[in-house]
């Protein structure tokens, strides 16, 4: 997929991936191609800066776990990001329904 597609739509992906469950960086990449069918492959170059970023604006928490026998900084979805998830939703709901309307083949115009 193109990324210029994902542009302002990252900060969404993110939060979207860690509404379930706290997880590593890698981890949130693996959810973000697992849950797109394999169309998003987001560089981690992408993906950190967004986490920090996130996390600086209080979106996400974060602390240090040892997963697999290693350890990792774990990212969780605060109260101020699920409410900036539920925004980002009904964003993207309206946006969808505007554009689809444009792009509809069969659109009337007046």
């Amino acid at each position: 997929m193109n990324p210029d597609v994902l542009r302002g739509h990252m900060d969404a992906l993110l939060l979207s991936v860690l509404e379930r469950e706290p997880l590593h960086g890698y981890a949130i990449i693996e959810a973000l191609q697992e849950r797109s069918g394999g169309a998003l492959n987001v560089p981690t170059g992408t993906v950190y800066p967004a986490l920090r970023r996130l996390e600086r604006i209080g979106y996400l928490a974060s602390e240090w776990a040892t997963v697999g026998g290693r350890k990792r900084r774990t990212y969780r979805l605060t109260d101020a990001g699920k409410k900036q998830l539920e925004g980002e939703r009904s964003a993207w709901r309206e946006f969808t329904n505007v554009i689809g309307g444009v792009l509809r083949a069969n659109a009337v115009s007046r």
